[in-house]
């Protein structure tokens, strides 16, 4: 799956992940109130809502960008009708050409790991069928448990062709209390790149870059540019990119000489992009356009670091 994302990277030339986190605040009213009136103001009728807006904003963002990346809790907020519009969105965007990251972040051993990743990222036995059932093709990953929580992706991305993508310093500011803390005198995100290499050149894909990638957050450059001499054939999904303070001149040493190497993520800078400037003249009704244009113009922004 690792080459499917480099290909796709290299024909748009947009090393964006287009993040669906889809508060209902972000959900337009007319959207909102069309699907009261269906279902009343009940959680089928929140879901249908965030259904329709994820549609619309798949619609416009599939020529421009490689992949969307659903953040699952904000589906399972709308409990069971939430979570069938999850599995709908990765459909969608699936069938639009689109590479769906899931970011579902799960962590934990034996049997329980092995039913995450075949709920994710493998198939499920069913009598004499084996059925997908939300069939992302990468998936986030918590490493705090070890090797045994991450064991169990990895035998289903070898045998699927599948991804993902382990945190190992991430974008948020009380990253550090944990991440930043010395061990050995190394910072535990460190260790952390040490095994993801490790666990990466298990799964290589033909255009050099490995099934396993590493979430890295574009607020700490430097620890970016550290974990890319650690991690050189490891591709980082790098959040913090706008909303979170991050712009593209903190991005360059994400990227390897080819201008490949990571892929940056925006959520609500695109998705609401019509509630900010400088799109606000899009309105509510123009959404969709506002997030096209948003993501054309963070397109834009990273060509200036990536040669």
């Amino acid at each position: 799956m690792i080459d499917r994302l480099v290909k796709r990277i290299q024909e748009t030339g947009a090393p964006v992940v287009v993040g669906l986190d889809p508060m209902l605040s972000y959900v337009p009213w007319h959207l909102q109130k069309k699907a009261y009136k269906e279902y009343s103001e009940s959680l089928e009728g929140a879901a249908l809502a965030v259904r329709e807006y994820n549609y619309a904003l798949i619609d416009a963002v599939a020529d421009l960008v490689p992949a969307v990346k659903p953040q699952i809790a904000m589906y399972e907020q709308f409990g069971i009708p939430g979570l069938q519009v999850y599995a709908d969105t990765v459909r969608y965007a699936k069938e639009k050409g689109l590479i769906v990251i899931g970011d579902v972040k799960r962590g934990d051993i034996g049997s329980t790991s092995e039913a995450y990743a075949t709920a994710h990222l493998g198939r499920v036995q069913v009598a004499g069928a084996r059925l997908a059932a939300f069939d992302e093709d990468f998936a986030t990953v918590n490493p705090y448990l070890g090797s045994d929580g991450i064991r169990p992706f990895l035998k289903v991305c070898g045998e699927e062709d599948r991804g993902i993508f382990v945190l190992a310093k991430t974008s948020n500011p009380s990253s550090g209390e944990f991440q930043d803390r010395l061990i050995d005198g190394k910072p535990l995100y460190e260790h952390v790149a040490e095994k993801i290499r490790e666990w990466g050149a298990e799964l290589m894909g033909e255009t050099g870059w490995s099934e396993v990638g590493a979430v890295v957050g574009a607020t700490y450059p430097e620890v970016g540019a550290r974990l890319r001499e650690l991690m050189p054939q490891t591709f980082m999904l790098v959040p913090g990119y706008g909303a979170q303070g991050a712009g593209a001149a903190e991005l360059k040493p994400y990227f390897d000489a080819d201008g490949l190497g990571a892929i940056v993520n925006s959520s609500r800078g695109i998705i609401a992009a019509y509630k900010k400037e400088p799109y606000l003249t899009f309105g509510s009704e123009g959404f969709a356009d506002a997030a096209r244009q948003a993501a054309i113009d963070m397109i834009e922004d990273l060509k200036q670091v990536r040669g």
